[in-house]
């Protein structure tokens, strides 16, 4: 077990910077807008803010404390923690195992993104009428061999950096990416917002609209805003808390874990201020779903003045969210490499360079040589399946054991789990939300993971 040496990151930025970067992906800049739309906008985003706050953050704080109070990644965290006599350690290899199944269909859409960059960059999609846009993304999806290209592209990239060294390959690549990502962002959305026409996509994004709720069915709009706040900083697998134990404990967690949450809404509430004014500045449907992002805003930006600039910084934004996410599991793999079997960082690179392109590739064949295969019954495919274990399983499963393994005497316990979130300068966690925690947010995310079940297979 590696503990002796250990790396740590140089700066307080590059913490929170790396730490935002895992939480803020295509959750953000994709599912966001698109659920958002398809559930009536601005009442939705209320909803979601709410347990946002009140959901999420508090598991976000436990696995940063149990990161910086072991200073292991999550094969090693529970076992220097957990009890004598106890079991929670066994988590540990679940936890990998998820990151494992998150990065096998993850890297497969992150390769779209920086090929649809290349693609309006060198100017593939201009002029192409709407029909040929989706023949295009078609034509992207039925070729095994490019799309294993532009997945190689994305394993290479996430490998290298992490290669590089913690401080000199991760937080300083993490940086540039995070700066450019918010940088473009900002852009992209002062652009959208002054098209002619805006204005009401901005008041169907902002303005809260109940009567659009009831007519979604309040319930149906609850759990996807619940769902959403949850999955959003893909808690309950060590990706937050690899990155605790590389802090020092200047700073409150609960302090930190606030500017975080705030980076990551901003970053998808942005997404929403770039698609739906223009969405609605050139009559599309905000409700489009995923769809959206590869067949109807290429076309969109094919009718926009400098569409192909535009085009392709909006690509390069959700190629850079897509990395600052790959790069910090990435490095998840690496370490829990380096603390389980003593590796050097260079071997467990390789090793994971190797082991995360090989198992990636059932993704990208289930677009095309394996398409007939529906493992979760007609119209699924290899992706659905590895999303529905992440997702709907392992996230909620480890955010329960995160709680009762912080909120429990069976397991570290609340007193000493509040010690560690509470050591240094920041808020603290009040001691009033004991119960809160280990009660009512228990309860919540396994409602999440019950309806989620009810959702996948009884829904029609």
């Amino acid at each position: 077990m590696r503990e002796k040496g250990r790396e740590s990151l140089g700066s307080r930025l590059g913490f929170i910077f790396l730490s935002a970067g895992c939480a803020i992906g295509l959750g953000n800049v994709w599912r966001f807008p698109y659920i958002t739309g398809r559930y009536g906008g601005a009442a939705f985003v209320l909803i979601y803010l709410l347990f946002l706050v009140c959901l999420a953050m508090p598991v976000m704080v436990m696995e940063f404390a149990v990161g910086r109070a072991s200073k292991q990644s999550i094969i090693g965290s529970f076992r220097a923690l957990q009890p004598k006599g106890t079991f929670w350690s066994a988590f540990g290899y679940f936890g990998l195992a998820g990151n494992y199944i998150l990065m096998m269909f993850y890297t497969t859409v992150t390769g779209w993104m920086l090929s649809y960059t290349w693609y309006n960059l060198t100017g593939r999609l201009e002029g192409l009428a709407p029909d040929q846009v989706g023949a295009f993304f078609g034509s992207v999806l039925g070729d095994p061999w490019g799309m294993s290209l532009w997945l190689f592209a994305a394993v290479t990239i996430g490998s290298l950096i992490c290669a590089g060294g913690l401080q000199k390959g991760v937080e300083r690549a993490t940086k540039v990416m995070m700066c450019g990502l918010l940088l473009i962002v900002f852009v992209l959305a002062v652009r959208s917002v002054t098209l002619p026409g805006a204005e009401k996509g901005l008041e169907f994004y902002l303005k809260p609209d109940f009567g659009k709720l009831i007519q979604n069915g309040v319930w149906n709009t609850v759990y996807a805003a619940l769902g959403q706040a949850f999955f959003t900083l893909s808690l309950g697998i060590g990706s937050m808390a690899i990155f605790g134990s590389y802090i020092s404990r200047d700073r409150t967690l609960l302090g930190e874990s606030i500017i975080i949450t705030a980076l990551d809404t901003f970053v998808a509430l942005s997404a929403g201020l770039i698609i739906f004014p223009a969405c609605f500045a050139y009559s599309i449907e905000p409700n489009a779903g995923p769809g959206l992002i590869f067949v109807t805003l290429p076309t969109m930006f094919n009718n926009m003045p400098q569409g192909r600039l535009w085009s392709t910084l909006f690509f390069l934004f959700m190629s850079f969210a897509a990395m600052t996410t790959v790069v910090a599991v990435f490095e998840l793999l690496i370490a829990s490499s380096m603390d389980a079997w003593g590796w050097s960082r260079k071997k467990a690179s390789v090793f994971n360079f190797v082991a995360i392109f090989i198992l990636s590739l059932p993704c990208v064949f289930g677009f095309n040589i394996w398409s007939s295969f529906a493992p979760l019954g007609e119209g699924t495919i290899v992706l659905d399946l590895e999303d529905f274990i992440v997702s709907n399983n392992l996230l909620p499963l480890g955010a329960l054991i995160y709680l009762l393994f912080c909120c429990t005497r069976y397991g570290w316990g609340w007193e000493k789990f509040t010690a560690e979130a509470d050591a240094g300068k920041g808020a603290k966690v009040p001691q009033a939300l004991r119960a809160y925690c280990t009660y009512v947010v228990p309860f919540a995310i396994a409602v999440i993971f019950i309806f989620g079940y009810i959702e996948k297979f009884f829904s029609k």
